[in-house]
């Protein structure tokens, strides 16, 4: 019962009530010192699942033109959930991280090519070792661009994984739905503990983005 719950969504009836207080988090990014959570002028959001978030955030706070990185739970149904909620299958909830960048500096495009190349979209309610809802391959949009962006790329790499004898992808493409952000603790835990595990691996299938004609 315990694996099937974690590996299909929980209805209303059956998600956890969560609470209505945020999780306390650090002030400031671990690594740039950047706010976490703040108004940020001028910038760009991006927010991306693809397996257990202390990898993924990784792979973007090392990127050019990255400002500032989080890791929270979105797409489901409990508010403010802990993380062992979370692990239990019934909030709904994928690990995500959200990116603030600089569109001066980089591009949405560019935010893709590190989502489809870091982690393997074709595997379901899972990612490598690590099983459960909450390890599904997500891009989540924040207006109408980013969202033809996204499915244009999605069609792109679908073809060339295919090509390459991988199933079909899996990664929803949904609006940007509520953050919550995760525990201090998980915030840029790979510096913080360098040695820390992260599952995160590529299909090593090299990913064409491309923007969606006008």
């Amino acid at each position: 019962m315990v694996l099937f719950a974690k590996l299909s969504m929980p209805s209303a009836e059956e998600a956890l009530p969560g609470r209505d207080k945020p999780m306390p988090i650090p002030e400031k990014h671990f690594v740039n010192a950047a706010p976490l959570d703040a108004e940020f002028e001028g910038m760009q959001y991006a927010m991306f699942a693809m397996g257990c978030f202390w990898g993924a955030e990784r792979k973007f706070w090392q990127a050019d033109g990255v400002v500032s990185t989080s890791v929270g739970y979105a797409a489901g149904l409990t508010k403010n959930p802990t993380y062992e909620e979370v692990c239990s299958g019934l909030t709904g909830h994928a690990e995500v991280v959200r990116v603030v960048f600089d569109p001066k500096v980089t591009s949405y495009a560019a935010m893709l090519k590190i989502f489809w190349e870091n982690h393997d979209p074709t595997q379901g309610m899972r990612q490598g070792n690590d099983v459960g809802t909450q390890y599904r391959s997500g891009i989540y949009y924040f207006d109408e661009a980013q969202r033809a962006e996204a499915e244009a790329s999605r069609a792109a790499y679908g073809e060339l994984l295919s090509g390459a004898g991988y199933a079909a992808i899996t990664t929803e493409v949904a609006p940007a739905p509520a953050y919550y952000f995760a525990e201090g603790y998980h915030q840029q835990y790979l510096a913080k503990n360098p040695r820390g595990y992260c599952g995160l691996g590529g299909t090593g299938v090299s990913c064409p983005v491309g923007r969606p004609s006008s």
